[in-house]
């Protein structure tokens, strides 16, 4: 028995669609023909006459057609003023239209951090919100107790875009209706429960403190290059990008784009810090045992670590 699915594009963003099409054994044909998923609509892949694409809409909206899962991509747009008429669709404002198909939905899906969170035009002209947070905090174009037909709040796949194999298995886990696990900010708990720095090739140079302060070394990110891996979780390190790299391995660092408050407002390839302490520090550190720490843990480096060389 197939299920239906709506992919549905707000805020102006496709990213977490090619993200999508980049995805490998399977890839998204197979994950959909496998899970027995039939995408009745997407605004890139389909191609229904503008007519009949609203009719569809319209019928799902009004529950003449049942709708399994409503997949968002990008942010629910909110200007100007709270009227959503900077992103219109059939001449109605898209969060209007997102807000009536979830209501409907068996499962809802917030795919990319915007989507989940608000992302790049979050407190700005466009006021942009997550689908049921903006942020950290509750309360985005759904209010915070909403629940799907299955009973699950909104599923935040957050990412920038989100990893293909996330989507892949959140995808395949909703059509079996089996349990996901969701952490405090409803993301998969199986996928964001363990921090992007766990897995990178790069570990022992942080554990030492064998620190960069430009690109195109081997050692640590963290400490001058803004890297976020420490500070946020994800799967990058664990689960490569089209099965082959992460940015810390190719020596970019993490920017933490599955964190709510995702992007920031510093530097990007800077990491804020007092007297060469960071102002965030790995997650579940105190900062006092931090300093110290640290301080002997560089003085121990291997000399193979500060010269670079990975070789015996």
């Amino acid at each position: 028995m197939s299920i239906n699915a709506y992919w549905m594009q707000c805020g102006a963003c496709g990213g977490d669609t090619m993200s999508f099409l980049s995805a490998e054994n399977p890839d998204a044909a197979e994950v959909l023909a496998t899970a027995g998923i039939d995408l009745l609509w997407h605004p890139s892949l389909s191609n229904l006459a503008p007519a009949r694409a609203q009719a569809l809409t319209d019928a799902l909206c009004s529950g003449a057609i049942a709708l399994d899962v409503l997949i968002v991509e990008g942010a629910l747009v909110f200007g100007p003023n709270g009227s959503g008429g900077f992103d219109l669709k059939g001449g109605r404002p898209k969060k209007d239209i997102a807000a009536e198909l979830a209501r409907r939905a068996r499962y809802v899906i917030a795919a990319g951090t915007c989507a989940a969170y608000g992302g790049f035009g979050r407190g700005e002209e466009i006021d942009a919100r997550g689908l049921q947070f903006t942020g950290s905090e509750p309360g985005g174009l759904l209010e915070p107790d909403f629940r799907s037909g299955a009973g699950l709040p909104v599923i935040n796949l957050a990412g920038c875009p989100v990893h293909p194999a996330v989507l892949r298995s959140v995808l395949t886990a909703v059509a079996m209706d089996a349990p996901i696990p969701l952490d405090a900010i409803q993301r998969p708990a199986d996928w964001y429960g363990t921090l992007v720095h766990q897995g990178c090739t790069r570990n022992e140079y942080h554990e030492y403190r064998v620190e960069e302060h430009e690109f195109g070394e081997k050692g640590c990110l963290f400490f001058h290059m803004g890297c976020h891996g420490p500070l946020v979780g994800g799967p990058c390190n664990k689960t490569l990008w089209n099965e082959h790299s992460s940015k810390p391995r190719a020596g970019v660092p993490c920017f933490g784009c599955t964190d709510p408050d995702f992007p920031q407002h510093a530097p990007f390839f800077e990491t804020r810090n007092i007297e060469g302490v960071p102002l965030k520090l790995p997650r579940g550190v105190d900062r006092a045992h931090y300093l110290a720490y640290k301080g002997m843990a560089a003085a121990a480096a291997p000399l193979r670590l500060i010269e670079r060389k990975t070789g015996v």
